[in-house]
């Protein structure tokens, strides 16, 4: 909700400015302010070959005093020029798109514009961020698969699932390091070994890099500073400050489902429930130099 108070703001602010401007520039056409140097009426005065007006009657400074006293000069005139013949003009009534806009017209039909986009951008952003988002993907509750047919296909893939759609490894958890496991892992962690099955988070949580298995080690091995896990996500070498993290998993029926928005960090430096060592060669080598 923070993003969309953040855009009411700046709606409101920019509303704000042009209004205020909008009224500054009305204000400025409606009072035209004006002085004359006395240098300028010496030098007006002298042009004429007569001597200096007093200064007790001065020039009409504003666009008001300029029109009461055009209209109090007319009323002391008695001579009116006569008006001459003129042959007549046939009217023709004006157009409406070309009589124009006055500037006061264009100012607040330019507000009223301004507040229309405003407000065109701002809903669709609004309703885009409130409207409830999917429920597959990243980031949500997962229904991975069957329990059984997800152990046969980790078995096909030599130990080794990956699930994209989860950014996910999913591999086997020995029934025989349960009691271990109690001791150290959280009910979430739990509702998925007690079946078999473990998720863990690709990323590496030393700097980040997605870290592959190695087939012949059985191990997930990192090619970017070569941490080690084993294959349920225990650290056994390498920089890591801890086990590959997890995701909170349940059983729902026959159906392992894994809710990918909670992520729950690895377990601490030292733990190994399952007792498992390298298998095979490394992929990477070094790891536990670091």
């Amino acid at each position: 909700m923070s993003l969309v108070i953040v855009l009411a703001i700046i709606v409101l602010v920019l509303g704000a400015a042009a209004a205020l401007f909008a009224t500054q520039r009305s204000r400025d056409s409606q009072r035209a302010v004006g002085f004359l140097a006395r240098e300028t009426k010496s030098r007006d005065t002298a042009r004429r070959g007569g001597a200096a007006a007093p200064e007790a009657d001065p020039a009409p400074s504003t666009g008001k005093e300029v029109e009461l006293a055009t209209a109090e000069a007319r009323r002391g005139s008695s001579e009116l020029a006569a008006a001459g013949p003129t042959a007549p003009v046939e009217w023709v009534p004006p157009d409406e798109d070309s009589r124009g806009v006055a500037r006061r017209q264009f100012m607040n039909r330019g507000i009223i514009a301004g507040f229309g986009l405003g407000i065109g951008g701002f809903a669709p952003a609004a309703l885009a961020f409130l409207w409830p988002q999917g429920t597959s993907g990243f980031g949500s509750k997962i229904s991975v698969g069957k329990v059984s047919e997800l152990k046969n296909q980790v078995g096909q893939n030599n130990g080794f699932l990956y699930y994209p759609e989860g950014r996910m490894w999913i591999t086997e958890f020995p029934a025989a390091s349960l009691d271990n496991a109690r001791k150290v892992y959280s009910p979430s962690e739990l509702a998925g070994m007690e079946a078999g099955l473990v998720a863990l988070y690709q990323k590496c949580p030393h700097l980040g890099c997605r870290v592959p298995e190695c087939a012949t080690s059985q191990w997930f091995e990192c090619g970017c500073h070569g941490s080690q896990y084993n294959r349920v996500g225990e650290k056994k070498a390498g920089p890591a400050p801890r086990g590959l993290d997890r995701f909170a998993m349940a059983i729902e029926g026959d159906t392992f489902t894994v809710n990918t928005g909670i992520i729950i960090q690895g377990p601490a430096i030292g733990t190994n429930t399952t007792g498992q060592e390298a298998e095979g060669p490394h992929c990477i080598s070094g790891g536990a130099a670091h």
